[in-house]
């Protein structure tokens, strides 16, 4: 059977360089996406895969960026933050110091799981845990409204998440 090859760049710190992933390569990142716990053995066994290839394939695959970190996914609920917040920035200008000023203070706001440079309307997109929206009335008197060079915010609370996943198709 021919390996069918297809390239996927590489975002990680080394460059944009491409790495080729075939078939088996694939198979080991839809299984460690979904099943980040999996021992060597058992990914072995689901790839078919010898053990040896199969730590080498994933450590190459780590070495390479293509596996960028593995971690532990919280229930938001059981750890009392179950409100999901997306809050649109748009600030006063687009050069680069007021960039770099809104994005050095927002790393430093600790409710913010994600925060995105955006094309379109809003110059950013955050996303944002609370307790309730008490809690979000907290964190946007205690970080948001102090952030540099913001000019306008909208905020819009996630009612029901109807698909959530980490695993990128490949």
């Amino acid at each position: 059977m021919a390996k069918i090859l297809r390239k996927i760049p590489d975002f990680s710190k080394k460059g944009c360089a491409a790495m080729q992933l075939d078939t088996t390569d694939r198979r080991i990142l839809r299984v460690l996406q979904k099943q980040g716990r999996v021992t060597n053995a058992e990914l072995a066994e689901l790839v078919h895969l010898s053990p040896s290839a199969c730590h080498r394939r994933v450590q190459r695959l780590e070495s390479e960026g293509i596996i960028a970190d593995y971690v532990a996914l919280l229930d938001l609920k059981s750890i009392g933050r179950p409100t999901v917040v997306y809050v649109e920035i748009k600030l006063s200008g687009q050069s680069d110091e007021i960039l770099d000023a809104f994005e050095r203070e927002i790393r430093r706001v600790p409710d913010v799981l994600e925060c995105h440079l955006m094309a379109g309307s809003a110059d950013y997109l955050l996303k944002i845990i609370a307790a309730d929206t008490e809690d979000f009335a907290r964190i946007h008197r205690r970080y948001l409204s102090r952030l540099p060079g913001v000019v306008q915010m909208q905020s819009s609370f996630a009612l029901r998440t109807v698909v959530k996943t980490t695993a990128v198709d490949i």
